[in-house]
C-alpha cells in the first residue's frame, strides 16, 4: 500500500483523538493559512482536510466539521465547489481526488505520466480558484499535500496569494518536510507542529483499526511511534522482526512486495538501531534480540550514508527488482564485517 493511499479521508467525528484535538485547539484561533508540519505518520493531511471541512461545513462547531450536512457530504466524495486540493498527480490518483480536465486528457492520452510534484498549471488555476466567488457562501478553502512537492515555480506561483488572498479564502498546508519549503511560505503561514501521540492512545486507536494488539505493538515500534505510518506497515508485521538477520543472510525475498521506498526505510531503520546499540543506546525500531551481532563501526557507518545518498534517488524509475538486490548485497557486507 502506498503512503499516500493509506492517508484515508476520515469524517470529523471519526479523527483519532489527537487529531481531533488539535482541530478544535487550531479552530479557536485565527488565521487564513497554516503550515501543519511533522514527520511522517502523525497525520498532517487528516488535520489539513478536517480544517477546511470545518471552515466550509454548513453547520460547523467548536470541536470541527458536523460531518452530516451537504458541504461535508460533498468531501467526502471528493466534489466540494469551494474546496481546492493540490498535490501531486500521483497523490490525487491514489487517493481518489479528480484531476483537472487538461491533466486528465494528458495522462489519458499518455502525453505524460502523472506528476510527482504540484504542477505550477495547478497553482495557477487554485490562484484563479481563490479569486472566485464563493459557490455555497461559506468562503473557500486550499489544502495542499504534501506542501514540500511544490517546486520554486509553483511556490513564487502561490506566494501573493497566500499573503493577500481575495475574499475569504483559508490555506491548509500540511507538509512532512516543512524544512524543504521556501521560507518566504512558511513565514506567510501560522506554524503548526504536530502532536505525538502517547503509546497507550497509539495501541487503542490501531486496535480500533482492527489491528491485534501483539501486532500493533511491533507495528508501532517500527514505524518510530507514527500511528499513520504503523498502520500502513501492517502488511508487513510478520515479518518486520525477522527482517535483521534475514538481510543478513542476503535474502531478498523478505523484501517481496515491497518499493524500493520501503526497502531504503526498512534498511535504514536496521542500520540506525545497530549504530544506537554500538554506542550503548538502546534500539528503537526493533528489538535487541532481533539484531544481529556483525557489522564493524566503520561499515555501519558508511552503510548509512550509502542509505542517505540512495533516498535522494529512490523514486527514480530503475528496476526494483534489481534496485533490492543491491541494495540487500551492500547491507550483507557492511553486515557481516566483524567489529
Amino acid at each position: 500500500m502506498s503512503a499516500a493511499a493509506s492517508q484515508a479521508q476520515t469524517p470529523a467525528n471519526a479523527l483519532a483523538p489527537w487529531i481531533a484535538a488539535q482541530v478544535q485547539r487550531l479552530l479557536s484561533q485565527r488565521g487564513h493559512a497554516w503550515l501543519l508540519a511533522g514527520p511522517s505518520g502523525l497525520g498532517q493531511y487528516e488535520l489539513a482536510l478536517a480544517l477546511a471541512s470545518a471552515w466550509l461545513c454548513d453547520h460547523p462547531t467548536p470541536q470541527g466539521a458536523c460531518g452530516v450536512c451537504a458541504s461535508c457530504h460533498a468531501i467526502d466524495v471528493h466534489a466540494h465547489a469551494d474546496l481546492c486540493v493540490l498535490m501531486p498527480e500521483t497523490v490525487l490518483l491514489d487517493m481518489g481526488w479528480p484531476l483537472g480536465e487538461k491533466a486528465q486528457s494528458d495522462i489519458d492520452s499518455k502525453k505524460r505520466k502523472p506528476s510527482k510534484e504540484i504542477r505550477v498549471e495547478a497553482m495557477r488555476d487554485a490562484v484563479e480558484f481563490a479569486q472566485r466567488t464563493s459557490a455555497r457562501g461559506h468562503g473557500k478553502a486550499v489544502l495542499v499535500f504534501p506542501a514540500e512537492r511544490m517546486n520554486v515555480f509553483t511556490a513564487n506561483a502561490l506566494l501573493k496569494t497566500l499573503e493577500e488572498p481575495a475574499g475569504d479564502v483559508k490555506f491548509a498546508l500540511a507538509s512532512d518536510a516543512a524544512h524543504l519549503l521556501l521560507p518566504t511560505i512558511r513565514s506567510r503561514c501560522l506554524s503548526h507542529t504536530m502532536v505525538w501521540p502517547d503509546p497507550s492512545s497509539a495501541l487503542h486507536w490501531l486496535a480500533a483499526q482492527g489491528v491485534p494488539a501483539p501486532q500493533a505493538r511491533v507495528l508501532l515500534r517500527a514505524s518510530g511511534g507514527r500511528p499513520a505510518d504503523a498502520l500502513m506497515m501492517a502488511p508487513v508485521s510478520e515479518r518486520w522482526s525477522q527482517l535483521p538477520n534475514a538481510v543478513q543472510r542476503g535474502d531478498v525475498s523478505v523484501f517481496k512486495d515491497w518499493t524500493p521506498t520501503q526497502t531504503v526505510d526498512a534498511l535504514h531503520k536496521i542500520c540506525h538501531d545497530l549504530l544506537a546499540v554500538r554506542a550503548g543506546a538502546q534500539p528503537r525500531f526493533f528489538e535487541l534480540v532481533d539484531l544481529p551481532q556483525g557489522g564493524s563501526w566503520a561499515s555501519l557507518t558508511a552503510w548509512a550514508k550509502s542509505l542517505s545518498e540512495t533516498r535522494r534517488t529512490v523514486e527514480h524509475p530503475f528496476n526494483a527488482g534489481l534496485m533490492q538486490e543491491a541494495l540487500v548485497s551492500q547491507a550483507q557486507l557492511a553486515l557481516n564485517l566483524q567489529p
